[in-house]
């Protein structure tokens, strides 16, 4: 498959999620992604617990190159490295590159060309000596306050900043890789975590300009839709449904016998429904508890009207929809076994970006990389250099 970055080469000094999923937006678009470790490899690799996915989600069609970057010889070999790249992703403590010889200024100054994209927990300001973390920007960006119940805030259940954060800084490095077809020079790129969790939450922001009424948090919310929420089923479990037209609540009654409701002017509309909800909600809800989930499920999908069912993401690896189409990919981790993992949820003219390379092992690839330089592999491995 033909894919849109192919020939970019991108050298990624990264850890954790953030720096990670901007590489990995690129290299799923066909950037040669270099991923330049310490020897032993990142320690995102030996993570447990919520942490143990992180390194093979983030990190497939990427190269290694793991090498001792606090030695002259292992530097000067990556500095030669990034005078052929078109691309410097970094998220590390502000000044930790700096002090190493790998900041914005050296390197636009060895390479003009180069686009330098900085994952940061702020963007400049007041707090931009501070150490961030995806839950504290989701806390202190009110994300938080608005997943959980009144009193009780709640982070969201995944790295939802990081990642969001790590596709603004690919999309800044692919505006800027346009520009720079113009202009010929590179441009310092920075996404941040706060600012990012700031954007996610603008809609609540706008919410509260637009009505003078603050976003309440969403267990506690008044729905704009009067049918917008679980239901009960005959068999125990849980269904979302949701009714978001009068088209649709018309369906929905006529389906399930409540013609009836149709009749009452002060259901007619939505906005009536919302405030009448207590004359209608409990045959709604009497009506789908008489069916078990799968027939709930089934007839609901026949009418064209939203649903789900409540989900767990380990249910997603035999998801017929998710398998039909290149939607996970199979790939061998670092331990040898195998997995599924999403892929990038878009398509290319119909087709979903593939699997080039499993995720690599630490420093799998250092030395094709360092011998494309004309360097001598054998003597910088004598030396502990990589």
């Amino acid at each position: 498959m033909s894919l849109p970055l192919n020939g970019i080469k991108v050298i990624e000094f990264s850890h954790m999620v953030m720096g990670p999923c901007a590489g990995l937006m690129l290299a799923d678009l066909g950037a040669d992604v270099i991923k330049v470790e310490p020897i032993g490899g990142d320690k995102t690799r030996r993570l447990r617990g919520a942490g143990a996915g992180y390194f093979p989600m983030y990190n497939r069609n990427k190269r290694s190159l793991a090498i001792d970057l606090k030695s002259q010889e292992g530097k000067a070999a990556v500095l030669e490295l990034i005078k052929t790249a078109d691309v410097f992703i970094e998220n590390f403590r502000p000044g930790a590159l700096d002090k190493l010889g790998f900041g914005w200024d050296d390197l636009s100054a060895l390479n003009p060309a180069l686009i330098y994209c900085s994952e940061k927990g702020f963007l400049e300001g007041p707090y931009s000596h501070r150490t961030a973390l995806d839950e504290v920007t989701q806390m202190m960006g009110g994300l938080a306050y608005m997943t959980g119940p009144p009193g009780r805030p709640l982070r969201a259940g995944t790295s939802v900043v990081d990642i969001t954060g790590g596709m603004f800084g690919a999309m800044g490095i692919l505006a800027a890789m346009n520009e720079r077809h113009v202009t010929g020079k590179g441009k310092r790129i920075t996404a941040a975590l706060y600012e990012t969790t700031a954007f996610l939450v603008g809609q609540h922001m706008a919410q509260k300009a637009v009505t003078g009424t603050a976003a309440a948090p969403m267990p506690a919310r008044v729905s704009s839709w009067a049918i917008y929420q679980l239901f009960d089923t005959k068999d125990d479990e849980q269904v979302f449904v949701g009714v978001v037209s009068d088209g649709q609540w018309k369906i929905l009654c006529n389906a399930f016998g409540l013609e009836h409701l149709l009749e009452d002017p002060e259901l007619a509309e939505n906005r009536d429904r919302v405030i009448n909800k207590d004359k209608f909600l409990p045959q709604i809800e009497a009506a789908f508890k008489s069916m078990t989930k799968a027939d709930l499920m089934a007839k609901i999908e026949n009418l064209g009207l939203p649903f789900a069912p409540i989900g767990k993401p380990e249910e997603l690896f035999d998801d017929p929809h998710l398998n039909a189409e290149g939607g996970l990919l199979d790939m061998e981790m670092e331990d040898g076994g195998r997995c599924k993992l999403p892929a990038l949820p878009i398509s290319l003219d119909g087709k979903r970006p593939a699997l080039q390379m499993d995720p690599p092992k630490a420093g799998e690839h250092t030395d094709d990389i360092l011998a494309s330089l004309g360097l001598d592999v054998a003597d910088l491995k004598s030396r502990g250099v990589i």
